[in-house]
């Protein structure tokens, strides 16, 4: 039995589609395979450079269309959102919390202030590998 281009589309749409639900991806995977589905549904009055490039269109407006929809906070991945000044973080410079048992690098950008060591502060957010954090008397006035 010879496999047609439309077969084809829907075979790698349905595996992509599959391999979403096995291993996350961020959604990257599903849309993928979203899009060989749709390309499997026109392939009949296309030719085969047209369907890829229609499959890489699709899959690249899909993908960048798909980051609106993921939730912001779950992309931080952090668990807890409270840690404790291990050293002082005086304005715009870094310096270290504890947050869940280890040591992280943190930075406040909304305080002019110094955050004194051993003071409670709630992250709100993450670049990189060093944690946006606020201290706990403003974030309990705002």
């Amino acid at each position: 039995m010879s496999l047609t281009p439309a077969m084809i589309w829907l075979l790698a749409g349905v595996v992509l589609c599959l391999i979403e639900f096995v291993l996350p991806t961020a959604f990257v995977a599903f849309v993928m395979g979203l899009s060989a589905l749709i390309v499997a549904a026109v392939s009949a009055v296309l030719p085969l450079n047209a369907q890829i490039i229609l499959w890489m269109a699709l899959s690249a407006v899909m993908v960048l269309g798909s980051r609106r929809f993921i939730n912001r906070k779950a992309a931080l991945k952090l668990d807890a959102t409270e840690a404790e000044t291990l050293t002082e973080i005086l304005p715009g410079k870094p310096g270290r919390v504890l947050y869940e048992g280890n040591s992280w690098s943190a930075r406040c950008e909304t305080f002019d202030g110094a955050i004194a060591p051993h003071q409670k502060v709630y992250i709100v957010g993450r670049k990189g590998t060093t944690l946006i954090v606020v201290p706990e008397g403003l974030a309990q006035e705002s």
